[in-house]
């Protein structure tokens, strides 16, 4: 009888800190945007190529049955078929990538010089407001 009066006190004195959920750090998680941009490039890319090498393989393969009943033959122009669609799309996907990549850095390189006009032009500017006011242009060629 002891020992059952000792374990049912034991249970009423021992408590368990239970962790409150952080609402803050949840909330926080949630209301930063995703970009799915990237993802969404990379998924239409592999849907069109599966669909295009899915057409090509199934045509090709219908063309040789319809011309020869021979199981090897269908099977070796399908695979035939298989590794040049998979070629064709990879030298296909490596183009436009690098095709963008080129139209990307030459977009850099016209902000980057339109950039340096707009410098040059604030430049002389400051030059005219100088000359203007008569002031010594020292500290402004200096960079202070």
């Amino acid at each position: 009888m002891s020992t059952l009066n000792q374990s049912s006190s034991l249970n009423s004195c021992t408590k368990f800190p239970i962790p409150s959920r952080d609402n803050h750090v949840v909330d926080e998680i949630q209301s930063q945007p995703f970009d799915y941009s990237k993802r969404a490039q990379w998924l239409r890319a592999a849907v069109l190529g599966a669909n295009d090498g899915l057409v090509s393989t199934a045509s090709l393969m219908m063309g040789v049955g319809a011309v020869k009943h021979d199981v090897k033959a269908m099977i070796l122009t399908g695979f035939a078929g298989l590794i040049a669609g998979a070629c064709s799309m990879a030298i296909g996907e490596f183009v436009s990538v690098y095709s963008q990549l080129d139209i990307e850095m030459a977009h850099i390189k016209r902000s980057s010089d339109h950039r340096k006009e707009l410098e040059e032009e604030e430049r002389e500017n400051y030059r005219t407001l100088f000359r203007r006011r008569r002031l010594p242009p020292w500290p402004f060629l200096r960079g202070q």
